[in-house]
């Protein structure tokens, strides 16, 4: 491993979470606030609003087949060369996809974005690690997740009032002056790393992105087509593929992804329990807007204002989750604030279409400041015992569950939804009451996907312990 960078070690410790944020935000922002927008583009190009739906999966498509290899890229090339290029082809793709004047080139440019943004966030994680002391990590990677909690919130907000007040074109170009900003400090912040022993497995690079491709398309169309049965296929064809890797992967020298990764337990049970509790956790920020429009009649301004209490309450909690951890431990906060999560999602079925909308602020104030201490501990436990020779692969992996996780999170709780919608001695045709199952449902898988954390022993994560 190498190190070459002409800023003393201070400042790239001081401002490396930054540029991880950055990256995090773009690509979280990005993510989300195209779909306030897509009505607007699909106007504007003479498309249906039904075939936009292919906009957003193919830059998710991207993400999942290039998000493996970026610890090979960081490895081979240097971490601060691939991130300074991620976020160019990532603003350079938000270029694009503003000029864009048909569907076709929509779709084009997006792909181009997603290759960008395949990169940057796994890059600039991998550096942080290879940065930071175990016992410094958590508190860098506190102030860095933030923008994980704003983006979602901020998307649908962000993305209604320009395409009212400007256009839809600007959804895209905002992306431009927050990228030029990223590749400035990272000139001088971004530490490079690299590593002569790293080699790409392109066997196994095909076969996971094979499985990451039915996997994403699956996760798209559950919660947008009522063809279940081209759904199951494509999931069960997905996770057959995936054994399929692991079955290779024991046997090869060099794997994408070492399965010895998950020999290490504090390791198996972040990934495993991300991976589970967003099932619950992920479709919120989607689902109350929703709730708000659609059984409340509100405007969707008014219904991204419901949420955005979650974004403020992550902010005002983040001083306070590095204390928490010390005095806790991640075993008792992981299995506590979890089950306190489901209770918080399972009390939204709580008030009746007379109640006034304004009950939700609290309960939004109190899951955003939850949420901040969850995905904190999780993502630090996940990584509190790799060594140096595992890190790439580990962070890379990190990276491809998250994405299918918020994923998987989305379209279990449309579906859901659609379900006990369409289920006339559930909902009676009232959609209030099909969110007010669909709620109690995921409230009660969330408390039930605790169980993840009590793997853990009371011990682990002491060497990640920070100052405060």
């Amino acid at each position: 491993m190498s190190w070459n960078t002409t800023t003393d070690h201070h400042s790239i410790k001081k401002y490396m979470p930054y540029l991880l944020a950055t990256a995090i935000f773009m690509q979280m922002l990005d993510a989300t606030i195209l779909n306030t927008a897509l009505p607007a583009i699909a106007k504007d190009l003479n498309e249906s609003a039904l075939n936009m739906q292919s906009a957003i999966v193919s830059y998710a498509l991207t993400l999942a087949i290039f998000i493996p290899i970026s610890g090979y890229l960081a490895d081979k090339f240097g971490t601060k060369k691939v991130f300074i290029i991620s976020i160019f082809i990532f603003s350079l793709g938000s270029l694009f996809c503003a000029l864009s004047g048909s569907l076709i080139q929509l779709d084009i440019s997006r792909v181009i974005q997603g290759m960008g943004g395949a990169l940057m966030t796994p890059v600039a994680r991998l550096a942080m690690i290879k940065t930071y002391p175990k016992n410094e990590l958590v508190g860098a990677m506190n102030y860095a997740i933030i923008p994980a909690l704003i983006g979602p919130i901020l998307g649908p907000l962000v993305g209604g009032y320009l395409v009212e007040i400007m256009s839809w074109h600007w959804i895209f170009l905002i992306n431009i002056p927050m990228g030029l900003l990223g590749i400035l400090f990272s000139f001088k912040y971004m530490p490079d790393y690299s590593s002569d022993s790293s080699k790409l497995d392109v066997i196994g690079f095909l076969i996971f992105g094979i499985s990451s491709i039915l996997l994403s398309v699956g996760l798209e169309l559950t919660g947008h087509s009522g063809d279940y049965t081209l759904v199951s296929i494509l999931m069960v064809l997905g996770f057959f593929i995936m054994f399929c890797y692991y079955l290779y992967a024991k046997k090869v020298k060099d794997p994408l992804f070492p399965p010895s990764l998950f020999l290490i337990r504090t390791f198996r049970v972040g990934v495993i329990g991300n991976l589970i509790t967003r099932l619950g956790i992920g479709s919120i920020p989607l689902l109350v807007p929703l709730l708000i429009q659609l059984a409340y009649g509100q405007s969707p301004s008014v219904s991204g204002w419901i949420v955005a209490p979650m974004a403020l309450a992550a902010m005002f909690t983040k001083p306070f989750v590095i204390p928490i951890i010390n005095k806790f431990g991640y075993r008792n906060i992981l299995i506590f604030n979890t089950i306190f999560l489901g209770i918080l999602i399972g009390s939204l079925a709580i008030p009746s279409e007379n109640m006034s909308i304004y009950w939700f602020l609290p309960v939004m104030l109190i899951m955003g400041s939850l949420n901040s201490i969850q995905f904190t501990t999780m993502n630090s436990i996940t990584v509190a015992n790799l060594r140096d020779n595992q890190t790439s692969s580990g962070n890379s992996l990190i990276s491809v569950n998250q994405q299918l996780a918020i994923g998987f999170g989305i379209a279990i709780g449309l579906s859901i939804l659609r379900f006990t919608e369409n289920t006339k001695w559930i909902s009676h045709n009232n959609i209030h009451m099909a969110f007010q199952y669909t709620f109690i449902f995921l409230g009660v898988f969330t408390i039930l996907s605790s169980m993840v954390f009590r793997r853990l022993h009371p011990k682990d994560g002491n060497n990640l312990k920070s100052k405060q």
